[in-house]
């Protein structure tokens, strides 16, 4: 794609993200969205069709970007997974204001389902090129990781960050990597144990 059309684009893009920021998705019009971009409604509409088309191809965007920034090459088995999850969480940081608003705002329900979709397949892409033992059913260990990650992603940003992109990486690799099965059976013994004494 030409680099003029790209730039067009990310700024029309750039214009919405900022009116959803500062009005909620619902009260943009397209004229709006073209003010803001210093172009004429006819350039947004030559992009866009209308502004749920530019809110789709807008999510696409920015999660492609997310999604592009962890992955060396586009290959998920070239990067352990405390590095995958610290690009991931470092680039949010680093665009704060566009994954918060997309994040946050009432009216862009859309944008947690597909982050979800995009966390489930590089989960998914991460375990199928990783040693995982027989004992794990590898859906269920994707679904776990896929919630688990995705939610705290969400809680994080909704927080507005209160903690750095390592903390949260070091914080969630401890859960992970913690031996919790052996753990709770252990538990689980002495509850027993007490049941029958």
């Amino acid at each position: 794609m030409d680099r003029r059309i790209l730039k067009t684009r990310r700024t029309i893009m750039e214009a919405f993200v900022s009116l959803v920021e500062e009005h909620g998705f619902e009260k943009i019009t397209m004229q709006a969205i073209a003010d803001r971009a210093d172009v004429n409604r006819g350039t947004v509409y030559s992009h866009f069709t209308d502004k749920y088309d530019l809110l789709d191809q807008c999510i696409e965007t920015y999660l492609q970007l997310l999604y592009e920034s962890c992955m060396p090459d586009g290959d998920p088995s070239k990067i352990p997974s405390k590095a995958f999850l610290l690009r991931a969480f470092e680039f949010l940081e680093r665009h704060a204001s566009v994954y918060s608003t997309l994040m946050t705002n009432k009216g862009v329900p859309a944008f947690r389902k597909q982050m979800m979709k995009m966390v489930e397949k590089s989960i998914k892409e991460h375990i199928d090129s990783s040693d995982v033992g027989p004992s794990i059913n590898r859906e269920i260990l994707v679904q776990f990781l896929s919630v688990a990650v995705a939610g705290l992603v969400e809680w994080w940003i909704v927080k507005g960050m209160p903690y750095t992109s390592t903390e949260m990486v070091d914080q969630l690799m401890i859960i992970i990597e913690h031996e919790w099965p052996s753990k709770w059976n252990l538990a689980q013994n002495k509850e027993e144990d007490v049941c029958y004494s």
